[in-house]
């Protein structure tokens, strides 16, 4: 059975406690756990964020923040399994050695961040590589990866396809700062060029979006890949 890491960003899925998405998230990963086996890597969102800039502004360092923010995406991650119940194994996964042996009992596998100074696209990358994924899904809050921000500038551009190199040129130069939301990390885009799993960004706000691309091989996003054009898992 195909195997996908899932980084789900936390301003999808947990914007805020209130807004969260969560229940929308959990309909739609149950039926895509039944055409592969899935992991999910889950994000800090805007709860995260709020704890790390109280903690700045009480005189934490950013080491200190980045826990504060790790704890947030575990947090998240507990919430997540809460509502998958039974398709979800019980316990977040803190280790990549916890999260392939959570694996072997055939449930969808959940975890949150791990290292300081890196964000979970970071950890869904290493993770990816560390079960042999065949694919690495992005979910974020835009609908690709494009030249510039396209929130803050009306001409940014859309990229369908880029090589894992013109992603790094891309992202060289991105804060690394506790809470930055960029598009991904430096560590992710490394890790990403030297494994060779084709990475698909695409837009998580509608949680169909991951069912279409996965199980229908229909999408809106930008590919990751050495390849022009990469299949997906339909």
């Amino acid at each position: 059975m195909k195997k996908i890491v899932i980084s789900l960003g936390g301003s999808v899925l947990v914007p805020s406690l209130e807004s969260n998405n969560i229940s929308r998230y959990v309909s739609v990963l149950k039926r895509i756990a039944g055409e592969c086996r899935i992991f999910i890597v889950v994000g800090g969102g805007g709860e995260a964020r709020r704890y790390i800039r109280v903690a700045r502004e009480l005189g934490a360092g950013e080491a200190a923040a980045d826990e504060l923010g790790i704890m947030v995406t575990r947090l998240n991650a507990r919430l997540l399994i809460a509502g998958l119940g039974d398709a979800a194994y019980p316990r977040v996964a803190e280790t990549y050695t916890e999260a392939r042996e959570f694996a072997e009992a055939g449930k969808i596998v959940v975890m949150g961040g791990i290292t300081p100074a890196q964000t979970t696209d970071a950890v869904s990358a290493v993770l990816a590589e560390s079960v042999g994924a065949d694919l690495l899904i992005n979910a974020t809050s835009v609908n690709g990866i494009y030249s510039a921000d396209p929130k803050k500038d009306a001409g940014a551009v859309k990229h369908e396809h880029l090589t894992p190199q013109e992603l790094l040129d891309i992202i060289t130069g991105s804060r690394m700062d506790a809470g930055a939301n960029t598009v991904l990390d430096i560590v992710a885009g490394k890790v990403i060029e030297r494994s060779g799993i084709p990475l698909l960004v695409l837009d998580g706000r509608d949680p169909e979006n991951l069912y279409r691309a996965i199980v229908e091989g229909a999408f809106v996003g930008t590919i990751v890949s050495e390849e022009s054009s990469t299949p997906l898992l339909s």
